[in-house]
């Protein structure tokens, strides 16, 4: 089982489930944390290989996003939790998009932070090129590389050494599972084109997410329905450069799905 986190309030207040992106850890939400555990009981998972789950060796040859949905899930149910909003950013957002295409009873609402829904030809390339020279440089090297690719401001200078330090945590064998695992982005959203799911969803993008935020201005209410709001001058990691606008319209958001205001 995965290692998880959790703040609980009472039996009486709503869970949120925290799903944080590649290379990362529940630590990425250290910005949330004190704002959310003031309204919801908060579980935060750390996924395969990344933060306290990297010593939990599984047998498995290769990753998916359906088994890393499935993965959370199986948390939620040893803690006996019914049914919960989530929160993620990046690679997070792409499976809890697959909890909710595999346990949709799970998923009382989704806030998607860095939603990655496919690649540009320019990030289809380096990904191609990565993956050709992943056993030949340390994964750092690539990691690092990426960062600087998907992050590349100033502004974003936090979320960049906030990440480089958790990735630094991981073994590298499990760093190239989940990088293959990059590959199948594209066709895992073709294969979860959740247009009937009734699960109220807010994508959270930054101003400068220039890899991701195009594909889904063109695809959100076409592919998969939900809200989308921009951050100005905000990059991919959202929820560190812009933390307090991010958590007020999420809470905001979990507010008004949980009363019935919103629908899927």
């Amino acid at each position: 089982m995965l290692y998880y986190k959790t703040y609980e309030r009472s039996a009486k207040h709503e869970w949120i489930v925290l799903v944080h992106g590649l290379g990362g850890s529940s630590t990425i939400w250290f910005k949330q944390i004190k704002d959310l555990r003031k309204h919801f009981n908060l579980l935060l998972v750390e996924l395969r290989g990344h933060g306290r789950s990297a010593n939990k060796k599984t047998e498995d040859e290769m990753y998916t996003f359906a088994k890393a949905s499935q993965d959370v899930v199986e948390v939620m149910e040893h803690l006996n939790i019914q049914k919960a909003h989530f929160m993620g950013i990046s690679l997070g957002s792409i499976v809890i998009r697959n909890v909710a295409y595999h346990s949709p009873k799970k998923v009382q609402s989704m806030i998607l932070g860095g939603l990655i829904i496919g690649f540009n030809l320019r990030s289809k390339f380096l990904i191609s090129a990565g993956n050709i020279v992943k056993k030949r440089i340390p994964f750092m090297w690539l990691y690092n590389l990426f960062a600087w690719i998907m992050m590349p401001r100033k502004r974003h200078e936090e979320s960049r050494k906030l990440f480089g330090r958790e990735a630094k945590k991981m073994d590298q064998k499990e760093f190239m599972k989940w990088f293959r695992i990059t590959e199948d982005v594209d066709a895992n959203h073709q294969e979860i084109r959740n247009g009937d799911l009734d699960i109220p969803t807010l994508c959270i993008m930054g101003e400068y997410d220039y890899m991701f935020l195009p594909q889904i201005k063109k695809e959100i209410n076409h592919t998969f329905p939900g809200t989308l709001i921009v951050v100005e001058e905000s990059g991919h990691v959202c929820n560190i450069e812009d933390h307090e606008y991010f958590n007020e319209i999420s809470i905001d958001f979990i507010r008004e799905s949980s009363e019935g205001k919103l629908v899927g």
